[in-house]
């Protein structure tokens, strides 16, 4: 696409901002909506235009990209009956979801924009706040692999890789996959962790042992040292990682699969926000370990 390219950024989250202010960099056309208007005035200084709705957003725009919470806020952002962006698509805009979603979710706005003539595709990303300053995210892509190739040169501006994944909720599927992934890792390193200093071996002294051996990946490298520095400001919010959990457990319960492990290490992360610790960062699971 086209550097002149008008992108409208619904959603100016830790996210979607650093998204917008890539996509300003490289010489596009940004419009942004956020439901609380003071955060759009950061990008408004860098010249963006700010719409008061995201119909009226959308209606300017020849893609629409959409960052938000959850499926709630997806659905309000795209469906409200008077401000939403389904209301503002014209014909050749192309709709980008890329918020972390359910995928039955995914598939129904996919085909409530389908109904009106215009292009979707869904575009959840993976990394938190310095890969979106850095241009460094990944994208799991749904959809038509025909849009997808349109879109690519605009999705190149905040990334390092774009993986099409398949039809539309394939991505949406494989992104919970990956949080759930890591989010029983963050879990299992801080149980373990909390046992090895009562134990009187230092969370630092094990860390460094830990990122040395094949079996600690790259990002818990980064986690097991915040853990054992009991760092926790927010990256990844331990709300968020529930959420993700909880749409991934009805995606296996849709398709009659047991998920015993995720059920388990969901319930501990929505502990940790019951307990006050929702706003803090994914390994500030380890206070329920205190």
């Amino acid at each position: 696409m086209k550097q002149n390219t008008k992108i409208a950024v619904l959603g100016l989250g830790a996210m979607g901002s650093r998204m917008a202010i890539r996509w300003l960099n490289a010489g596009y056309q940004v419009i942004v909506w956020n439901r609380t208007s003071d955060k759009t005035e950061a990008l408004k200084a860098e010249n963006a235009e700010v719409a008061a709705t995201p119909r009226d957003a959308a209606h300017k725009a020849d893609v629409v990209v959409a960052m938000v919470r959850d499926n709630e806020a997806s659905q309000q952002v795209w469906l409200d009956e008077r401000a939403g962006a389904l209301h503002g698509l014209n014909g050749g805009t192309i709709a980008i979801e890329s918020s972390t979603l359910s995928p039955d979710w995914i598939v129904e706005l996919s085909g409530r924009i389908s109904e009106i003539g215009v292009s979707f595709i869904e575009a959840p990303v993976l990394g938190t706040r310095p890969q979106a300053e850095a241009g460094q995210l990944i994208y799991l892509a749904g959809g038509d692999p025909s849009i997808l190739e349109k879109i690519k040169p605009l999705l190149a501006a905040t990334s390092r890789a774009i993986h099409h994944m398949g039809a539309v909720g394939s991505a949406a599927a494989m992104k919970l996959a990956v949080n759930a992934q890591y989010g029983v890792q963050v879990a299992i390193w801080a149980e373990m962790l909390a046992l090895l200093e009562r134990l009187e071996i230092a969370p630092e002294n094990a860390v460094e042992i830990l990122n040395t051996l094949p079996t600690t990946s790259p990002t818990m490298q980064i986690a097991g040292k915040l853990l054992a520095a009991k760092k926790y400001d927010p990256m990844f919010p331990i709300e968020l990682v529930e959420k993700d959990l909880s749409y991934g457990l009805k995606l296996a319960e849709n398709i009659k699969l047991k998920t015993p492990v995720l059920e388990v290490v969901r319930s501990v992360y929505a502990q940790a926000k019951a307990q006050g610790y929702g706003g803090d960062n994914i390994v500030g699971v380890a206070q329920l370990l205190a």
